[in-house]
């Protein structure tokens, strides 16, 4: 299988992740923004929505969107829970990251780490990012506080999702981690998983 990534970002990461931690083996071209490959894979078609990661599965058919190549690639690989409720709230976790915590987390990490966004980080877009930033990461503070995972009694998706984006909040982001104890404390699990790799990897 053949990932088209973009190496700083977030959502190609979680694909990235999730191959690491089950072993699958994929063959990655890089799609960094302004890139040369970033181009050539735009002009040969690969990418559906425009956009990376995408990923080209047997048949030369690709897959985009992140949370859908996750489910994909999770298929099968002890990822999705049996169970019908506690996958459910799993896929719940994937959707609020996508709809309410990436618009967020990631946008503020990349309106401080992207030069072609520095036009965008005023003081006020920042601060608001911030401040609603903490209050999603309070929103999983009190998920976390007592549990060990977001959806059931083992990493899932909703952990390897959520966990791209969440531990580059404090250093790329600038977010106040230490208040949230809990998120801490699911991120360096996460981190303690067999087969992890980190985003620089």
């Amino acid at each position: 299988m053949r990932l088209y990534s973009m190496p700083s970002s977030g959502n190609s990461y979680k694909v990235r992740l999730l191959a690491a931690l089950a072993g699958i083996p994929l063959e990655v071209v890089d799609c960094e923004y302004g890139s040369a490959g970033l181009e050539a894979a735009n002009a040969e078609g690969a990418l559906p929505f425009g956009k990376v990661p995408a990923l080209q599965v047997e048949g030369g058919v690709v897959l985009a969107e992140s949370n859908a190549i996750l489910c994909y690639l999770g298929e099968g690989m002890g990822f999705s829970p049996a169970d019908a409720v506690t996958r459910a709230q799993m896929l719940g976790w994937m959707f609020w990251e996508q709809y309410n915590h990436e618009p967020v987390i990631a946008v503020r990490q990349a309106l401080v780490s992207y030069p072609h966004r520095a036009a965008d980080a005023t003081p006020a877009r920042l601060a608001e990012l911030l401040e609603r930033g903490h209050a999603l990461l309070g929103v999983m503070e009190s998920a976390l506080a007592g549990r060990d995972w977001l959806a059931g009694d083992a990493a899932s998706l909703a952990d390897i999702c959520l966990y791209a984006y969440t531990h580059s909040a404090g250093p790329r982001g600038g977010f106040e981690m230490d208040r949230f104890p809990a998120v801490q404390a699911w991120l360096d699990r996460v981190a303690a998983l067999p087969g992890h790799v980190r985003i620089d990897d």
